[in-house]
């Protein structure tokens, strides 16, 4: 193969993996993370990374990930040293004046503020770390406590501004984990700037300032309430208009998105091959259309389930010849049985909605990624060389206790 023929190849991104075999992953860690307590999760964690990373392909190789749950459990547990001290000084601020305790709450919602930032440093250098194509392993440099001191320092003027300054705050934390990321022995470089950001996210912050000022506008003026009880609430015209507020947020939201990350992660070049990004906003305003149709589908079948439920008691009640009411407090009163029906709702709505929510968008998100890049001038990656793995790193505890990990 010539030169010119090496350079002007372009190698293909493939994501090959379905929602039915993803559902069945999660089904089968929901499965094991009830009789342990929600210790599974982190096999939960490991198998779906496995999932996604062995079915994207790139260039015809699939990525790799060597990470297991033991160092997620691992991690886990070293990262209550970090939360111990803090639940400390809470119990004791909550002790004191009520001023001291207001001062306290706001400092330790710095503190975990800053921590979430050295968080999702920490949890993206261990993926990496724990990722391999071809062979060669990915690697975060760079150091998470500065990356959440710029994080933390950028947030101060975000509040002043009330997000105005976001563009640069974005191109700033972008470049600084980019730079820092290295394939084997070559680091990657990005070129975009906070200009990617600047006209997607103005445009994105005004019309959804105008539509929420308009729609409050609207509803206060109308004075049209439907009073139940000490709470009134918005006629159906107005929950309407609630609604295309919401609908042109979702529109928003997906052009923001597709556009910044088309944008972005096509400045993004390893030496001389160089990543070209294409994610249609339709595509991505298509998957919070579905994910919100599902949603209000499984609140309409757990509306259902328990009219279904009520209707049974009433008619249970009737054939004993007792008063419906009486029966349904008598069982209500038993509090065994109110705290299994607690547990088991809250344990229904937060796993099923986890599901869609992986399934719709977290798949959806991933599979426009992957399905719209291409790498130009792939073969000049083949002298790239291997280095050995970060073993300094166990897990990714912070970002599992604050919830801040990604797959």
């Amino acid at each position: 193969m010539s030169t010119a023929q090496a350079q002007g190849r372009v190698g293909r991104v493939e994501f090959t993996g379905s929602r039915h075999e993803l559902m069945l992953v999660i089904l089968r860690g929901y499965t094991l993370m009830i009789p342990t307590l929600g210790l599974y999760r982190f096999w939960l964690a490991t198998w779906k990374r496995r999932f996604y990373w062995q079915n994207t392909i790139i260039d015809g190789d699939p990525l790799e990930y060597t990470g297991n749950a033991n160092q997620l459990l691992l991690g886990f547990l070293f990262s209550l040293a970090f939360f111990l001290p803090i639940y400390i000084a809470l119990f004791y601020v909550s002790m004191q004046d009520p001023h001291w305790t207001l001062f306290g709450y706001l400092g330790a919602g710095a503190a975990l503020w800053f921590l979430a930032g050295y968080a999702i440093y920490r949890a993206r250098d261990f993926r990496l770390s724990r990722t391999l194509w071809r062979g060669i392993r990915f690697d975060q440099k760079g150091n998470g406590w500065v990356y959440a001191l710029r994080r933390f320092v950028w947030s101060v003027p975000m509040v002043l501004t009330i997000g105005l300054i976001y563009p640069w705050m974005a191109s700033s934390l972008w470049h600084y984990r980019w730079r820092n990321c290295w394939y084997g022995d070559r680091r990657l470089d990005i070129a975009g700037n906070w200009r990617v950001f600047a006209l997607p996210y103005y445009v994105t912050y005004l019309i959804n300032a105008v539509a929420i000022v308009a729609t409050v506008t609207w509803i206060e003026n109308a004075r049209s309430f439907i009073q139940i009880g000490a709470i009134g609430i918005p006629a159906p015209l107005q929950l309407l208009g609630c609604l295309g507020c919401a609908l042109v947020f979702a529109l928003s939201l997906a052009w923001y998105r597709a556009t910044t990350a088309t944008r972005m992660l096509s400045s993004v070049s390893l030496g001389e091959a160089k990543l070209t990004l294409n994610v249609p906003p339709t595509s991505l305003f298509a998957q919070y259309i579905a994910y919100a149709a599902l949603v209000l589908l499984f609140i309409a079948a757990i509306a259902l389930v328990l009219l279904i439920a009520l209707a049974a008691l009433y008619a249970t009640a009737a054939q004993n010849g007792r008063v419906a009411e009486t029966s349904i407090l008598d069982l209500l009163q038993h509090g065994t049985i109110n705290v299994v029906l607690v547990i088991l709702l809250y344990l229904v709505v937060l796993g099923t909605l986890g599901l869609l929510a992986e399934l719709v968008l977290g798949l959806g998100w991933w599979r426009l990624l992957a399905r719209g890049a291409t790498i130009e001038n792939p073969d000049s990656l083949l002298t790239v060389k291997a280095t050995v793995e970060d073993r300094t790193l166990v897990g990714q505890g912070l970002a599992d206790a604050l919830n801040v990990g990604a797959y």
